[in-house]
């Protein structure tokens, strides 16, 4: 039986180390690695991944999956939900050794519908839920630290690499001659912080090039499971705000979500949900999100449904 030690960090500023000392830490024979590229985004379903991947093509039955913390591997209810389904198929164990999830068998299923226990369901989603909203609170509270920002007329994010009387140094060495890569090495800075500097001066800038339209708000009927995975999926702030805005219809036992945005967020939000179309989506998942996709695509045919 092999021990299968899976690991991924979200940025290629961030390292393993943590996550390294923790698995040290719990005495693993002979570990078998499995480590994603640096800035493997947590967006991308852990079935999607591709070392994750190639962990389930080597793993076989009897096998232990080996993580830090549950939220090196997934991220919202729906990708738990989805990566046990696919553990249990393999007959693969899972161990989590550190955070809210540690010391929790999640594979429990009952012995004779072999389904996930309600109660090991009930515990997932609850505490999928809570990582999920301490993540919404410091999108709220960095956004509203932006806005505090703007309005002492200060900007977020990096700083610019060159700035005041250099900009303009620049600007005129680049009008009389000197190229770009010359001015980096003179300024200490990249090249692309030069042609930030002299963008409007650079050969294929545009000055009158034309401006696509606005596009036109659409409404269209979001299927509840699809709607109910994207709750958990991270999505950006036009994405969120459209489901948040969205209207409920019930329809008989389920129910749609009637979103009204741009076809462009409705796109979006269809690539978010591509993995209900996987193998470890359920048919009623995999039919909503066709339907959906269906509704999305009159779009482009200029009648939407």
């Amino acid at each position: 039986m092999a021990n299968l030690v899976y690991k991924r960090v979200s940025t290629d500023q961030q390292s393993t180390d943590r996550q390294n000392l923790v698995l040290h830490e719990a005495g693993i024979e002979d570990p078998v690695v499995f480590e994603e590229e640096a800035g493997t985004s947590s967006r991308l379903h852990p079935l999607e991944r591709p070392k994750f991947g190639d962990l389930l093509t080597y793993a076989r039955p009897g096998d232990t999956v080996h993580i830090s913390e549950m939220f090196r591997l997934v991220r919202g209810t729906g990708h738990i939900l989805d990566v046990l389904d696919v553990l249990h198929r393999d007959r693969l164990a899972l161990r989590i050794h550190d955070g809210a999830f540690s010391g929790m068998d999640l594979t429990a299923r009952h012995p004779r519908t072999g389904e996930l226990l309600s109660t090991v369901k009930f515990m997932v989603q609850t505490l999928a839920a809570a990582g999920e909203l301490q993540r919404d609170l410091q999108r709220e509270l960095t956004y509203d630290g932006l806005r505090a920002a703007e309005a002492k007329g200060n900007r977020g994010g990096r700083r610019p690499a060159l700035a005041g009387e250099t900009v303009t140094d620049v600007r005129t060495a680049y009008l009389e001659g000197q190229s770009i890569a010359a001015l980096a090495r003179e300024q200490g800075v990249s090249r692309g912080a030069i042609r930030t500097a002299v963008a409007d001066l650079l050969p294929e800038h545009v000055t009158d090039e034309a401006v696509p339209p606005p596009e036109l708000l659409v409404t269209l009927d979001v299927p509840g499971k699809v709607a109910d995975f994207l709750r958990t999926a991270e999505l950006d702030d036009a994405e969120r705000a459209a489901l948040d805005q969205g209207q409920a219809v019930r329809r008989g036992t389920g129910y749609t979500l009637r979103v009204t945005t741009v076809p462009a967020v409705h796109r979006q939000l269809l690539d978010r949900c591509q993995v209900l179309d996987g193998a470890g989506a359920i048919p009623a998942q995999r039919k909503a999100r066709r339907e959906y996709e269906n509704r999305v695509n009159a779009l482009v045919a200029g009648n939407p449904r």
